[in-house]
């Protein structure tokens, strides 16, 4: 039975993936800081009938990563799908968006650590595995400014910095991986999630990543809410 890790996932996006890839039989294993918001999201998803447990950990602190996946992989076995996605949806220690005139090596490397460190801790944990057996898939998201600098606020500089790191890697991993039957993808939301129509709402945004899991087309599938 294939099972999905959600790096990042809490109440919005998180957990209407969680849904989505639940829906088609997957067991979800979720991942954030907080056990307690984990255990309420995995008792959600339980009462729909979809398996699912909750494993904390920061990304910011690599062994707690490698612990968090050390338990999944105890639980659940192999992952065949990691989605990473670690939105601030509370305030992160260290992580701040000064505006560029006050931006400095000192408040950017948090969000390299966040996005791109924290990314490559959560790839390490499965990436090999899926290699040798020919098989897996790894999506990772961004805002919108990750792709285009110019589509957010000045503010978001250290953001799009970080974010952007996470996007170069994304795109080099997919070409590095090539032909070893792992589909790697960056997706990019243009979407401020829940904000307006249906086109943002987290539903209907996570069938794009079912859409990217199972088409697997291409290094980028961005998101466009129009």
């Amino acid at each position: 039975m294939s099972t999905i890790a959600i790096v990042g996932a809490g109440s919005g996006l998180g957990l209407s993936i969680a849904k989505t890839f639940g829906s088609h039989g997957f067991p979800v294993a979720l991942v954030s800081r907080t056990q307690q918001k984990l255990d309420a999201l995995a008792a959600e998803l339980n009462e729909a009938g979809i398996e699912a447990a909750g494993f904390a950990a920061d990304v910011m602190d690599p062994a707690s990563v490698a612990a968090a996946f050390d338990r999944i992989k105890e639980r659940f076995g192999a992952v065949d799908v990691l989605e990473y996605s670690p939105a601030p949806h509370t305030p992160v220690p260290g992580l701040s968006n000064p505006a560029p005139l006050e931006a400095s090596r000192a408040n950017i490397q948090p969000q390299i650590d966040y996005y791109l460190y924290g990314g490559i801790a959560a790839t390490e944990q499965v990436l090999p595995a899926m290699i040798e057996r020919g098989s897996g898939t790894i999506l990772y998201t961004t805002g919108g400014t990750s792709q285009d600098p110019l589509a957010g606020p000045a503010e978001f500089t250290t953001t799009t910095i970080g974010s952007g790191a996470l996007r170069s890697y994304a795109l080099k991993l997919h070409q590095a991986t090539a032909d070893t039957g792992v589909y790697v993808a960056h997706i990019p939301l243009f979407a401020w999630i829940g904000s307006g129509g249906p086109e943002t709402q987290p539903d209907t945004i996570a069938q794009h990543y079912w859409t990217a899991h199972t088409t697997r087309d291409g290094a980028e599938q961005p998101y466009v809410a129009l």
